[in-house]
């Protein structure tokens, strides 16, 4: 299935039809990963013990900072909006 990456408030987003939702079996809480090419949905599995950040997450926040959080980014998707 093909789709597009849509603004949703200060955020983009991508609008997943309700079939594929239930077809996944993914709920509420979910978690997501990505590196470079690639985003990846998951169920959360909540831990028992305190909140754990995998390695992948920290090392992709200052990226993500550095590399989508800038003018110039903002204005080569303007077009979507």
């Amino acid at each position: 299935m093909q789709a597009t990456i849509i603004q949703i408030g200060n955020s983009r987003g991508v609008r997943i039809p309700k079939i594929m939702l239930e077809e996944s079996g993914l709920g509420k809480d979910i978690e997501i990963k990505a590196k470079r090419g690639e985003i990846k949905i998951t169920p959360f599995k909540k831990s028992m013990s305190k909140i754990h950040y995998n390695e992948e997450y920290l090392l992709s926040l200052p990226s993500l900072a550095r590399d989508w959080d800038t003018p110039e980014e903002d204005a080569a998707w303007a077009h979507l909006q």
